[in-house]
């Protein structure tokens, strides 16, 4: 029986058009972080105006999000500042690259979905759409990139110092006897 699941993470084909999917998204990314890093970005009208907008009488962010920006966001708009331009350009780089493509492509989606919680359709409901696919897919979406090479490494890592930890002998019970 056909299995979308199976197919997005294991055949080649997936593999490829995955892998045109991931530098699409990486590029977009990593162009509007690039341009957030290099033209002084600051959150603080964004934030302000997300704020705005979870009030009225048809406001288009959800009151309790509106809260949290107002509290914590606002007040830290110097940390969004920096942390959101370096954001996006390091998820563009990691999945134009095939690093770390699944983490890349699900902080991608956590970034859409904090843009579309502040009020701000822009194209962020496409490509959370098109980022599932690519964590769906998992490793196989970052099959032609580093991921081949880094991932392996990184599960070495953990996995080395197993072989060096004693292993349990046997006893051997003098007074049992064998047939």
């Amino acid at each position: 029986m056909f299995s979308f699941n199976q197919w997005l993470r294991e055949n080649k084909v997936a593999m490829w058009i995955l892998t045109v999917l991931r530098v699409y998204i990486g590029y977009d990314w990593m162009t509007h972080g690039w341009g957030k890093l290099t033209g002084g970005f600051q959150a603080g009208g964004f934030l302000a105006g997300a704020v705005g907008k979870a009030t009225g009488e048809n406001p288009t962010v959800q009151a309790w999000w509106g809260t949290f920006l107002e509290n914590f966001a606002v007040p830290n708009a110097g940390l969004f500042d920096f942390i959101i331009p370096l954001g996006e350009f390091l998820v563009g780089l990691g999945l134009i690259l095939g690093c770390f493509t699944t983490l890349a492509a699900l902080m991608a989606m956590v970034m859409n979905f904090a843009f579309l919680f502040s009020g701000t359709v822009s194209t962020n409901a496409q490509l959370v759409l098109m980022e599932i696919f690519l964590v769906v897919a998992g490793a196989n979406a970052g099959k032609i990139g580093l991921d081949r090479w880094v991932m392996p490494y990184i599960r070495g890592l953990f996995t080395r110092n197993k072989g060096s930890q004693p292993k349990e002998t046997p006893t051997i019970n003098p007074t049992h006897k064998t047939a």
